[in-house]
């Protein structure tokens, strides 16, 4: 049977927590604190995972932290395959302050990685046969050549497997004329990419056709938070809306839209179909605090709710 993999260069350990009241210069006493295992394309397969499908997590791992990265991901019963490097895995930190009902995110840049680590992480995926799909997703850490997801789409390309990527910056932008399934950017990704600052929803659609047009990507997805998503082929445009939630926590909100789509694709749903169930799987993740991503159960509920408009 073909597989799903994920490929994460900067992963990390998501440590969140709630405190009843954040404020300065005191000693704040946390409670329901977890520990979970993160980055981009590790989140992703933990998604695919939880709505009961199968994805290989390949990621970086260095460190103390990165033995324990693994054995989290080992916990969740999501496959993986990791190279060990010379530096530590990095951590983030999610409060939650409780009074104020707002979430403060702590994100560190990580560790710089050392050539000869990426290299033998892109020779993990050259050994590996039957590839539906390759998920790239997440930051590119210092270290890493600028080409690191050219020479994944290449590889994606040899392998007959559909590539999706999920990240931003130089690297993303060096590999936008290789072939690449889908691309899912937000707004400020989009217009980065773009060369233009503040994109309105209202140009969404014209900016993600002339890209497309430009380069050899079949599908944009561009995620609008809880106003759900736009996605835009070649040939058609849709907005997809989610129903009203309380929104506790975005962390991951993306990456389970990205396993939800991936996830209903590998099931041969239809593009708009597994784009709906993507928007789904996001808003699912949003209703829990910390890292929690979305679950079966939540999504297949919100799934019924949410509202498809072909754009013109």
């Amino acid at each position: 049977m073909k597989k799903i993999i994920t490929i994460t260069l900067n992963p990390s350990i998501d440590k969140s927590a709630s405190v009843d009241n954040m404020v300065p210069e005191k000693k704040l006493i946390c409670y329901n604190d977890k520990y979970e295992p993160g980055g981009g394309g590790i989140n992703v397969a933990r998604a695919i995972t939880k709505l009961g499908g199968k994805a290989t997590a390949i990621y970086l791992a260095g460190g103390h932290n990165g033995k324990f990265l693994t054995d989290l991901i080992k916990s969740e019963n999501v496959e993986s395959v990791f190279v060990e490097c010379k530096n530590e895995t990095r951590e983030n930190f999610i409060i939650y302050d409780k009074s104020k009902k707002n979430q403060y995110r702590f994100g560190f840049p990580g560790s710089a990685i050392l050539e000869n680590e990426w290299k033998s992480l892109l020779e993990k995926v050259t050994s590996m046969d039957d590839i539906d799909f390759i998920v790239a997703s997440g930051s590119v850490p210092q270290g890493i050549s600028n080409n690191i997801f050219k020479e994944i789409a290449k590889l994606a390309t040899q392998k007959n497997a559909k590539l999706i990527i999920d990240s931003s910056g130089i690297a993303l932008q060096n590999c936008l004329q290789e072939k690449i399934f889908l691309w899912k950017p937000n707004l400020n990704e989009l217009g980065i990419v773009a060369g233009l600052k503040d994109i309105a929803k209202e140009d969404v659609v014209t900016i993600a056709k002339e890209i497309i047009k430009k380069n050899q990507i079949e599908v944009i997805v561009v995620s609008l938070g809880a106003q759900g998503a736009i996605a835009v082929t070649k040939e058609d445009c849709f907005k997809i809306t989610p129903p009203p939630t309380l929104t506790l926590s975005t962390v991951g909100a993306g990456d389970s839209m990205v396993g939800g789509i991936v996830w209903k694709l590998k099931n041969n749903c239809r593009l708009i179909e597994a784009l709906q169930y993507g928007v789904a799987c996001g808003t699912a993740a949003t209703i829990h605090l910390g890292t929690e991503l979305c679950n079966r159960k939540t999504a297949d509920e919100i799934f019924k709710k949410t509202i498809v408009e072909t754009l013109t």
